[in-house]
Parts: structure tokens; C-alpha cells; sequence
């Protein structure tokens, strides 16, 4: 009897223990219903068990290594960590390298030396003489320092011994007079006690803060180290932060003819083209300038000189530059423009202070002298010759036009002999330095305060004129009448007494004919004007004033027609250009057309960058040249002739008589008052006339004034104030 497969239900399927065994027969046990698990397995469906898996080579082991580690050597991440950590760990070095070579060069002559051979290697002998004579003083000032070096420890000794006795000396005087005092003999040593207990607790702070001393000393010094090389950029430049797109390559034969070949001139490029050297015959020698490199390039025939200098701009971009970094002027040599090519950023960097700073002896020479302005481009003094030269600047509000005509004073200001005479038509205490060293300073923007202005102006003229009429060989102390904010004094609407304008750029106007005057004649007899003006037109700088000047500047201005009022024609066709300079960025670098500089030939104006000197350093300025005289009495107003009323006094002169012919009239009136109507004409009658309803008039063919009339007019005058307030 065959025994039945054991069998357990599960869901799902049907395994059996023992497959080798028969089908049970119809008359078994009927298995039970549902899913059944056999407990042994099927060799048929049970899956085999996997293969081992073959070993992995070394070599593969090695080159995937290999591969991440060269992913992440070379990831943006790991090259930015290392570029920083190199190049903060060089800023300590190079700063170490900087330190210590401003330390050799502070004990040693090496500084003198190397500026010897640079002046040497450029030719120029007056400066390496210069440089020469620095360097022998230096010199013999060590020299001195070390002889009295050696005898140092001895007065050393000496000195030590001597405070030593004056102490003990001093603190036993004390130590008497507390003992008297207080009647204790014990008080004697208290000072000396004192002393010692002070010495102990300077002793106790000093060992508390040694140890932080210590340890933090070495730290704060290679911070240092590390600011001077982060400020000065030492380290290799591959280390560096990206710079900015702005800084060019360098200027070579190739770049500039390339930059002249793309400038848009058909002509030029097709003559490059045809070159056979390149283009290279077309440039001069580049030679180093300052900041920067000047080259001169002859064009080719068809091109004209100021074809290239309208495309600035692009020739600048050319040579990757920007625009205020190339200058483009024209020399004396025909079908040539000269270009001068400032190396990257330069002109952002600050000139050195004024030598009215840094030099507390100099001292001024109106008529031999030259004073220090600023730096050309090329990095060289600029020096400006003030004698018998009226002056005008002119620019932008806020580009440092005060600043820079006030350097001008204040080197004049050294000379004890210059007599000034301002108006400060701003008013904002730029000019309070002179304060008893000008004899007249006006400060204000009213219009009371242009009136102040304008007498001024006319007192330099009654000044020039007796002048002229002194006797022939008479020497005259330079006079200097400067008016800051001219543009206030010409806008000015205020009429006087006679209805002549104080401002205005006609021949009524009293200051534009006081300015007229002066530069007419003034320079012969050392009277001089300097205006300051902003924003060039001719409504505020009329066109015959600005002519006048012999010295004309100009900081930055907005227009090409604003450059031609305030430099001339002649300088903006020869390259100026002070509509291209940077309003904010180019503080106080000045456009100068004048024969007071020194030009290069071929040129028509310089490029200066003025020093800077603020408000307090002006002051200290103004003090030492206050010394250098007697003392001045400065008057803050001008002192104005009598207030006389034309109208009033021509309706004196004419008395009852109904009618007085305008002869008999001037007449009268110069007897009246000969000072105020002794040059009187009939022009000057009807001016006053004018507008009132009196006005001269013909009766019986003969020029008549009526005195009904005039009674009118100032009678509605005197009631309502102006004839107008009747309304």
C-alpha cells in the first residue's frame, strides 16, 4: 500500500516532498484542497546558483585610481583652492620681499643709484645731476649720524648717570617736604616707596601681557607682510584673480599698425596692405613717456590727420585701451599724428602730493618763477609761468576748478609781493585761507554780493589807469584780481542807479567792461584777472572775456563746442579735448592752452593733472605766506561812491521851468554833483531817461526835456514804488 505525499497548503502553488513516488490511485485518500509546498527541492525549476565572479585586475585597480584622482586634482574647485592658498601664502612673501626691500633702500643709497641710471639711461643729465647732488647729501648726512653714533654710548652713560642723581635727588627734596608736612620723618622714603610699588606693577602688566605679546606678535606681523603683498600684488601671475577686460597688452610695432589698419579709413588699410614691411615704415621709434609709450605715425597719402584723431574711440579700443587712456595731438612733421598710449590704469592712480606741501621753504617768484601744478602724462613736473598772463579756467561743476586756481594763488601767495583782490561768487568758505593776505574778499552768491564783485573789478581798472599815467620807469608790485564763479557776475540781471546791468555780455554790462578793460591793459602794468567759470556759453563766459586770457585751462566739459569756447579753435583742432575726459574719474586733470607751460613742439595744449591741495592744507599754506608779511587788512565789502538818484537830481536842476534843454540840463547836473555827472553825455541823459515817459524831445528843432513829465513819473514812483505797482 502506497503511503500519500505529505503535503502543506500554501497559497498560490503546489510543491511536492517527493515527486518521485507514483500518482496516488483513484480510491486514495482525496488530498486535501488548496495551494501545498512540497519540502523537497525540484532539481528542474530550482535556478543554479551564480558563478563566481572573475577577479578584477590590478592594472584596471590602478588607472580608475589614477583617473579620479586626477579629477579631482584638476577639478575648479581643488585648482581655486590651491590658486588661493599659493597666492595668500606669496602675498606674505612678496610683502616680506617689499618690506624688506624698502628698508635697504631707507638705510642705504640704492634708491639714489637707481634713479641715477635711469636718468643716465634716458639722456636726461640735468636730472641725473640732480640725482647726483641728492645722493651726495645723503651721503654725508650718514656719514654725520654715524660719527655721532659712536660717541652715543658714552652720552648715554652720561645721561643715565645724570637722571639717575636727579631722580634720587628729587624724590628725596619730596620726601623732606612730606616729612615736614606731615611731621613724620618716616615720609621721606614714601616717594621713593612709591616709585618702586609703580615699578613693580609696570613689572606685573608687563608679564601679564608679554605672553599674549608673544604669541600674537609673530601673527600681526604676517598680516602685515600679508596686506603689503595683497596691496601690491605679489605673486605669480597665474595666481592672481582675473583681471578686468580693460587692461591691454603691451604696445608693439604690430598692435599699433593692426589698430590703424581696423580704424574704418579705406585708404589707410589699403596702403598697409601694400606695404611691404607690414606697415611698420608708417611708425617712428615707440618711445616710453611717463605712464605710458608715444609713438609718431606718418599716414599715407590720402589720409588726413584728423580722420584718425575723430575716431579716437576706436583706435583707443584697438589697442585695448580705453578712450581717455590714448591722446592723439599733431606734430609739426607733415601727414603725422602723434600718439601717446598710457599703460593700463595708470591714469586712475593718484600724482604725489604738491611740493607747496611737501616743501615748507619754497617760496614764489611772480616774475622768474614757474609754480608747480601737477604732472604732464609722461609723468613730468608741469610748470606754469603766472608773469603778466590773465588767466581763465573753466569746467564742470565738481571737477575741481577751485581747487586747481587756488594752487595758482597759493604758490603766488609765497611771493610777499603779490597784492590779491577776490570774490568768491560761491560762497562756501573755498577762499576763507586768505582771510589778512588778500586785502579784498568777497564771499557770497547774492546779487549784493556780485555788485561787491563788480566794484572790485572796477577798482582794478582806476588802479591799472593810474598806472598808466605814472611816470615812464615806475615799478608796480603785481596785482591780482581773481573772481571764483564768474559765471554768477555775468548772469547777474540787477541794474544800477543809471539802469546800467552789473551782468551781461554787452557794452552796458559794468563788469563785462571792467573785465574788458583789465585784459586790454592790464598786463603791462601788472594788473591781472583770474576767472573761474562753470559750464562754458556765451551767455556766462562772453566771447571777447575768454579771448582775453592768455592762460586758458579747461577740466572736463560736456561738448566739442564748450571745449572750443573755453581753449580756443586752434587747441581743439590740435588735439584737445576736454569734452573727452571723465566727469567724476578725472578730478582736477586740467586741458592748458597757453606759452606760460612748456608744450612739446608740434603741440597745441598739455594734459596736466593738477595736485591736489584740500581746504586745511591750503590754510596751513596761507599761514606760512601770512608770516613771509606785515600784515594785511582785508576788507569784506567794497566801498561803494555816494547813492545818487539821477532822476531826483534832474528834476532839481530843472527847477520851475517847464522845459530846459538837455545841454542846459548836464550842464546843471555837473554842477550839482561834478563827481557823479561831470563826464556825463547825452547818451548817458537819455539812458536814464528811457522808459519813464520824460524822455528828451524835440521843440522848436532843439532837444528838450519836460519837467511835467518827469514830475509824473515820480510822483507814481514815489507813491507806488515803481511805475509798474500802479497796476
Amino acid at each position: 500500500m502506497t503511503e500519500p505525499a505529505v503535503q502543506v497548503p500554501v497559497m498560490g502553488t503546489v510543491h511536492h516532498l517527493d515527486d518521485h513516488r507514483p500518482t496516488p490511485s483513484a480510491d486514495t485518500t482525496e488530498p486535501p484542497t488548496g495551494p501545498v509546498v512540497s519540502l523537497v527541492k525540484d532539481p528542474a525549476t530550482e535556478p543554479s546558483p551564480p558563478a563566481d565572479p572573475a577577479p578584477v585586475p590590478v592594472g584596471s585597480r590602478i588607472v580608475r585610481t589614477g583617473r579620479a584622482v586626477r579629477r579631482a586634482a584638476t577639478h575648479d574647485r581643488t585648482r581655486a583652492t590651491a590658486r588661493f592658498t599659493v597666492r595668500h601664502g606669496m602675498y606674505v612673501v612678496g610683502g616680506g620681499r617689499i618690506v624688506a626691500r624698502r628698508v635697504w633702500e631707507g638705510r642705504t643709497a640704492s634708491r639714489y643709484e637707481r634713479m641715477l641710471r635711469a636718468a643716465e639711461a634716458a639722456g636726461n643729465l640735468e636730472l641725473a645731476t640732480e640725482w647726483e647732488e641728492r645722493l651726495h647729501r645723503f651721503r654725508a648726512e650718514r656719514h654725520r649720524r654715524r660719527m655721532e653714533l659712536l660717541s652715543a654710548p658714552v652720552k648715554a652713560a652720561k645721561g643715565a648717570a645724570a637722571g639717575a642723581g636727579l631722580t634720587a635727588g628729587g624724590l628725596l627734596l619730596l620726601g623732606i617736604f612730606l616729612a615736614i608736612a606731615n611731621k613724620n620723618f618716616s615720609d621721606l622714603a614714601t616717594p621713593t616707596l612709591a616709585l618702586i610699588e609703580l615699578v613693580r606693577w609696570i613689572v606685573v602688566v608687563i608679564t601679564v601681557v608679554w605672553g599674549p605679546l608673544v604669541t600674537l606678535g609673530p601673527w600681526a606681523g604676517l598680516l602685515a607682510l600679508w596686506g603689503v603683498g595683497r596691496h601690491q600684488q605679489a605673486a605669480p601671475q597665474w595666481v592672481l584673480p582675473a583681471r578686468s577686460a580693460d587692461v591691454g597688452a603691451p604696445i608693439t610695432p604690430s598692435v599699433v599698425v593692426t589698430a590703424l589698419r581696423d580704424l574704418g579709413i579705406s585708404p589707410l588699410r589699403v596702403a598697409i596692405k601694400e606695404m611691404g614691411d607690414a606697415g611698420a615704415a608708417m611708425l617712428g621709434p615707440i618711445r616710453i613717456a611717463g605712464c605710458g609709450v608715444e609713438v609718431d605715425v606718418t599716414l599715407p597719402s590720402g589720409v588726413a590727420t584728423n580722420e584718425v584723431q575723430k575716431r579716437r574711440r576706436k583706435l583707443a579700443e584697438n589697442l585695448a585701451r580705453h578712450e581717455h587712456e590714448v591722446f592723439i595731438t599733431i606734430p609739426q612733421a607733415a601727414r603725422t599724428v602723434r600718439l601717446w598710449i598710457a599703460d593700463s590704469g595708470a591714469l586712475d592712480e593718484p600724482i604725489g602730493p604738491s611740493p607747496l606741501l611737501t616743501d615748507a621753504t619754497l617760496t614764489a617768484d611772480y616774475a622768474k618763477g614757474r609754480a608747480p601744478w601737477g604732472q604732464d602724462l609722461r609723468g613730468d613736473a608741469a610748470l606754469i609761468s603766472l608773469y603778466q598772463r590773465h588767466l581763465l579756467i573753466t569746467g564742470l561743476s565738481n571737477q575741481g576748478k577751485t581747487a586747481a586756481l587756488r594752487a595758482l594763488a597759493l604758490w603766488l601767495a609765497l611771493d610777499s609781493r603779490v597784492e590779491f583782490r577776490i570774490a568768491d561768487l560761491k560762497g562756501v568758505g573755498d577762499w576763507g585761507m586768505f582771510d589778512g593776505l588778500a586785502t579784498v574778499l568777497i564771499q557770497g552768491p547774492t546779487d549784493d554780493h556780485v555788485i561787491e564783485a563788480t566794484e572790485m573789478l572796477e577798482g582794478l581798472v582806476a588802479e591799472m589807469e593810474r598806472r598808466i599815467q605814472a611816470p615812464p620807469g615806475t615799478v608796480f608790485t603785481p596785482l591780482i584780481g581773481i573772481v571764483d564763479e564768474a559765471q554768477v557776475a555775468f548772469m547777474c540781471p540787477v541794474l544800477d542807479s543809471e539802469k546800467r546791468p552789473y551782468g551781461g555780455s554787452k557794452a552796458t554790462s559794468r563788469y563785462f567792461m571792467a573785465a574788458r578793460k583789465i585784459h586790454n591793459q592790464g598786463r603791462a602794468v601788472d594788473v591781472l584777472l583770474y576767472e573761474g567759470t562753470q559750464d562754458p556759453t556765451d551767455q556766462n563766459l562772453p566771447k571777447l572775456v575768454r579771448e582775453g586770457a592768455h592762460t586758458r585751462a579747461s577740466l572736463a566739459l560736456g561738448t566739442e563746442s564748450q571745449a572750443r569756447m573755453a581753449l580756443g579753435d586752434k587747441a581743439v583742432d590740435g588735439g584737445a579735448a576736454p569734452n573727452l575726459l571723465r566727469p567724476g574719474l578725472d578730478k582736477g586733470t586740467v586741458v592748458v592752452a597757453s606759452d606760460g607751460v612748456k608744450i612739446p613742439a608740434g603741440q597745441a595744449s598739455l594734459t596736466v593733472r593738477t595736485h591736489y591741495i584740500d581746504t586745511d592744507q591750503a590754510a596751513e599754506i596761507a599761514t606760512r605766506a601770512k608770516a613771509m608779511r606785515d600784515g594785511v587788512t582785508t576788507l569784506h565789502t567794497v566801498e561803494q561812491g555816494e547813492e545818487r538818484d539821477p532822476l531826483a537830481d534832474i528834476m532839481t536842476v530843472l527847477g520851475d521851468t517847464p522845459r530846459v534843454l538837455t545841454q542846459d540840463v548836464l550842464k546843471r547836473l555837473a554842477a550839482l554833483n561834478e563827481d557823479a555827472y561831470g563826464d556825463w553825455s547825452f547818451l548817458d541823459l537819455k539812458r536814464v531817461l528811457d522808459g519813464t515817459g520824460a524822455e528828451p524831445y524835440k521843440s522848436d528843432g532843439r532837444m528838450t526835456i519836460a519837467r511835467e513829465r518827469l514830475a509824473r513819473h515820480l510822483a507814481n514812483r514815489d507813491t507806488d514804488g515803481s511805475a509798474s505797482a500802479a497796476e
